[in-house]
């Protein structure tokens, strides 16, 4: 587990260094773009795979999620 460990530190050493640059970049336009079409399509598997019984709260952990990413928190469709 020692290399994992070091990935890890790595990758929060790494996050914090950058977190501004990160930040910015999640809260762009293009973020928006592909989040809204990922939330999307992986909201619709789900709500069929449920066959619509949880429509409600899947759509409020989509709308959740797509709040913090990108550039506006939109409703689902």
């Amino acid at each position: 587990m020692g290399a994992l460990d070091d990935l890890a530190k790595k990758a929060q050493g790494f996050v914090e260094e950058n977190k501004d640059q990160i930040q910015e970049a999640l809260k762009s336009e293009k973020a928006e773009e592909v989040s809204d079409t990922v939330l999307d399509a992986v909201a619709g598997k789900i709500d069929a795979v449920s066959g619509g019984r949880h429509a409600d709260a899947i759509g409020k952990a989509r709308d959740g999620i797509d709040a913090k990413i990108g550039t506006e928190g939109t409703t689902t469709p």
